[in-house]
């Protein structure tokens, strides 16, 4: 495996904060752990303004319009979905590194609010992965994401995190 990192940055982007102390621990230690392998970094776009007020439709719309704008030409854009392509850990690592050496400057995945995505995000987007059949709380994704993202470079790189 040829395991090329150079030049690509990745970028997770989500909506609003991680809210429970146990993800935030959680997330803390895998994008540390990441850090060793990538350049990596987690963005998190605060909740749109008057949120509460906003009805399903409005709110993912005001959440599109704040994740279009981090996004620049030329990023590869993949949206965790439940509808999106599922990997065994050992498929997303081969994934991950076939992304890596495409030449593409920003690796971009994005999790989005509690309701998804408005259609524009998904227009933008080059795929869709899905963790599980099962589904997660949008803040509970950002730590299996995180860990996964980790797994793939540790089987990557042929270190013993992953068994098979």
């Amino acid at each position: 495996m040829g395991f090329v990192t150079e030049k690509m940055k990745i970028l997770l982007l989500v909506i609003g904060k991680t809210d429970e102390d146990y993800l935030i621990t959680g997330i803390k230690k895998y994008v540390g752990r990441i850090g060793h392998y990538a350049s990596f970094e987690m963005k998190e776009i605060p909740d749109p303004r008057n949120r509460k007020t906003l009805s399903e439709d409005q709110q993912k719309k005001a959440e599109s319009f704040l994740l279009l704008q981090q996004l620049q030409a030329g990023d590869y854009v993949i949206l965790l979905d439940e509808n999106g392509k599922q990997f065994t850990s050992v498929e997303f690592s081969e994934s991950l590194e076939k992304q890596m050496a495409s030449g593409a400057k920003r690796l971009v995945f994005i999790i989005g609010g509690p309701y998804g995505f408005a259609q524009e995000v998904y227009d933008r987007a080059n795929t869709k992965m899905s963790l599980s059949p099962m589904t997660f709380s949008h803040q509970m994704v950002r730590l299996i994401f995180v860990e996964q993202l980790y797994r793939a470079f540790t089987i990557l790189k042929g270190e013993p995190y992953h068994h098979q």
